[in-house]
């Protein structure tokens, strides 16, 4: 029988014998398949362990009983379980819990590899070797850092991130445990960290720590674990790697690594505690901690200890846990949320074969890109990042039935024919989200929100090499097509070129070139594809594309500007402004507007009296009709200009094109002293043109004042005007360079 423990709730673990046998069992038991290692981890955690074992049968072996086992089937395969009772300061949080995955840079990245960077080693099937001398996969993880310093960095790390997500928690979880606690069972999971550096040793060259660590991860619970071991005034790190001896009222700074030599000591100083304080001392700050930890001296536990596909044990667990945490109210945010949505449809695809291990590996973020069918060793950064991004766009909108129907049943989708925007829109950040973790920072997945519902259907590729869509984009349609609809928004969120829309104007600004801050306007995603395919700026759209590339490839510096020919403008940054103002909000194809409809420049609507017009110098030229128009106010009050919805509005620019008088007539001679004598007139005209528009604005302000009238433009109208005046702009930055081009050198 077990030790009984009478000196306080902290229970002593069993002796060694006990342990063992206990392991023993679990072993012997129909379906366990896990090292040894990882047991003789958990045994001196393990409360009465000898509860939990049958009879011994004709041959006295013992395995674990009926009730103390649960065998769990997921969309990405099973598992066996152990139902346990654990001392509370058991368990590891783990870093690849998906809440907090963002935070890591991801393997999938390839230009991943710097010293600073702060990344989370890969997790692989364990390999063993059985008792017949074969090496297999057994049901438990590996992992391998450096050295032992980043194993408790990465430790901290995510228990530093959980502390921050559960802030958005409606209630004090650790209060909670104290006063109630803890209700449900977490899961765990094996997974030994090996360490790369040879351990450091003593001045006998004895080493001072192990070179590999075992730990049971926290798949599901691992704020209860975190929140139960602050109480404990322990750590992940320290359960994991060891608990420093002062915690355990021990003098020196050695450290105790195995939980068979300071589990009894940690108990024996607790229960000791325990026995020094009153019951009434629960304070929130300065309670006794062994008393606050009375109610999680033990808890119950779930521990992976089986699979019958140990190669797949990381995405089984992971399957198990996903659901309850991808929608809402529960705390995965959005980012989060959408990248564990796709795993869970890359673990379906591999339950059911549809799918290869490697490339769900690699897809899911867990592998290196270069490990992906179809990578070749001359690819770029961007290259290799547009080949896993294609991949994951096709699988989250495939064409085959089989995968179809599996998409719908992991997302619990209508059927394809009844697909609504909402569940396209949600593929859409799933794929984005994914997408992202091939790039130094994420993004908004909701950049990836793109797509029609016609995408129900699928979506099809060239399969043409990035470079050689890049190539043709100048004169291929379907070329310059596929680049702006699936990459264009990706790459320009990795640089903070554009955002996803905010549904309001609050924090869109922007730095201007003088270090001024600028209010961007607000616009969609797809209104910035619009404005990429516009054809009056294909070449310039081109440009930007490779200019993004080769700024990926160039160690995602930041992309160089690009002139209207599509050439780079090295050494001038592109920004959002840039961005706005060469590709401008509503530039696009739609109905063009007849000139009758337009509604007038000014309202007049809401002024009470009439203002007369102010007597303005004639302009030295006769000019060509100005941008805004230079005629009074009138007196008389027109019905307010009917509304115009953002998809039958024309851009300005198309009407001005059609009566440009800029041009010579076709009696006139196409000399080219015509034609420079022209432009010199244009350019003057405009010059006036701009200083009467300067001159009327400050007269419309000044009458404005004295008549009472705060605001005698109306919003529609300014709107207007004002996106003219910036397409306007952004034609005239593009006129001192082709002049330029066209002048004879200094």
């Amino acid at each position: 029988m077990s030790e009984v423990n009478v000196d306080g709730p902290f229970p002593i673990p069993v002796s060694r014998e006990d342990q063992e046998a206990w392991i023993k069992a679990v072993l012997a038991t129909e379906g366990v398949n896990l090292p040894r290692g990882a047991l003789e981890n958990v045994a001196p955690f393990i409360v009465d362990p000898d509860d939990m074992l049958s009879e011994p049968d004709a041959h006295g072996v013992r395995t674990l009983k009926a009730s103390a086992v649960r065998r769990i089937r997921t969309d990405a395969g099973d598992m066996v379980v152990a139902v346990v009772r654990m001392h509370g300061v058991g368990g590891v949080q783990w870093g690849h819990n998906e809440r907090i995955s963002s935070i890591w840079r991801s393997v999938a990245d390839p230009t991943v590899g710097r010293e600073t960077e702060r990344t989370l080693a890969s997790v692989r099937p364990w390999m063993g070797v059985d008792d017949d001398g074969r090496k297999k996969c057994f049901a438990a993880l590996e992992s391998v850092v450096a050295n032992r310093r980043m194993l408790i960095m990465n430790a901290e790390d995510a228990a530093d991130e959980l502390k921050r997500r559960d802030r958005v928690r409606p209630y004090d979880l650790e209060e909670d445990l104290v006063l109630n606690g803890q209700q449900d069972p977490g899961m765990y999971v094996p997974q030994q960290v090996r360490i790369e550096e040879n351990p450091e040793r003593d001045s006998d060259g004895n080493p001072l720590y192990p070179d590999a660590y075992w730990g049971w991860m926290a798949v599901r619970g691992n704020n209860r674990t975190q929140k139960r071991q602050s109480i404990f005034r322990l750590t992940s790190s320290e359960v994991l790697a060891g608990v420093p001896a002062e915690k355990l009222e021990r003098e020196g700074d050695e450290i105790i690594c195995d939980p068979r030599d300071w589990l009894p000591e940690f108990s024996a100083v607790l229960n000791r505690e325990f026995a020094e304080t009153g019951d009434g001392e629960l304070d929130p700050t300065n309670g006794s901690r062994a008393r606050r930890a009375a109610a999680i001296a033990v808890v119950d536990a779930h521990l992976v200890i089986g699979t019958p596909t140990p190669q797949r044990l990381y995405r089984i667990v992971q399957m198990n846990n996903r659901r309850d945490h991808v929608h809402p109210p529960l705390e995965f945010d959005a980012l989060d949320r959408s990248r564990a949505l796709g795993r869970s449809v890359l673990g379906m695809y591999v339950a059911q074969q549809v799918m290869d291990e490697k490339t769900a590996e690699v897809l899911s973020g867990l592998a290196p890109i270069r490990e992906l069918s179809g990578a070749s060793a001359d690819m770029t950064v961007s290259e290799l990042r547009d080949l896993r991004s294609m991949r994951l766009l096709q699988e989250l909108f495939p064409v085959d039935p089989r995968k179809r129907h599996l998409l719908r049943r992991a997302l619990s989708e209508n059927p394809p024919s009844q697909l609504k925007s909402g569940e396209i829109n949600q593929r859409a950040r799933t794929w984005s989200a994914l997408t992202s973790e091939s790039y130094p920072a994420p993004w908004n997945p909701r950049v990836g929100q793109v797509f029609s519902t016609r995408a129900r259907e699928g979506i099809v590729l060239s399969e043409r090499r990035l470079p050689d869509l890049l190539a043709a984009a100048d004169t291929d349609d379907d070329a310059f097509d596929e680049l702006v609809s699936y990459r264009a928004a990706h790459w320009l969120a990795s640089f903070g070129i554009i955002e996803a829309d905010r549904g309001s104007l609050d924090g869109q600004e922007a730095i201007g070139d003088a270090g001024e801050r600028i209010r961007r306007s607000r616009r969609t995603v797809m209104n910035c594809l619009q404005a990429l395919r516009h054809e009056k700026s294909r070449m310039m759209a081109v440009g930007v594309l490779k200019s993004l590339a080769a700024a990926m490839d160039d160690g995602d510096r930041r992309p160089w500007r690009v002139s209207s020919s599509g050439k780079e403008m090295v050494g001038r940054e592109m920004t959002p402004l840039w961005f706005d103002s060469e590709f401008p909000k509503d530039t696009g194809t739609r109905p063009r507007k007849t000139v009758n409809s337009a509604p007038p420049l000014l309202t007049t609507a809401t002024v009470p009296t009439p203002l007369p017009s102010p007597t303005l110098p004639a302009p030295p030229m006769t000019p060509t009709p100005s941008l805004v128009t230079s005629a009074p106010v009138q007196p008389t009050a027109a019905p307010p200009a009917p509304a115009v919805s953002a998809q039958s509005e024309a851009p300005a620019t198309d009407e001005t094109d059609e009566a440009d008088s800029s041009m010579p007539s076709p009696e006139e001679p196409l000399t080219l002293e015509t034609l420079v004598t022209r432009v010199e007139e244009r350019i003057r005209a405009l010059h006036a043109a701009s200083a009467e528009v300067g001159e009327l604005l400050g007269h419309l302000a000044d009458q404005s004042r004295a008549a009472s009238v705060a605001q005698p433009i109306g919003r529609h109208q300014a709107d207007r005007t004002v996106r003219l005046l910036n397409q306007t702009l952004s034609r005239l930055r593009r006129l001192p360079e082709l002049m330029e081009e066209m002048t004879e050198p200094v």
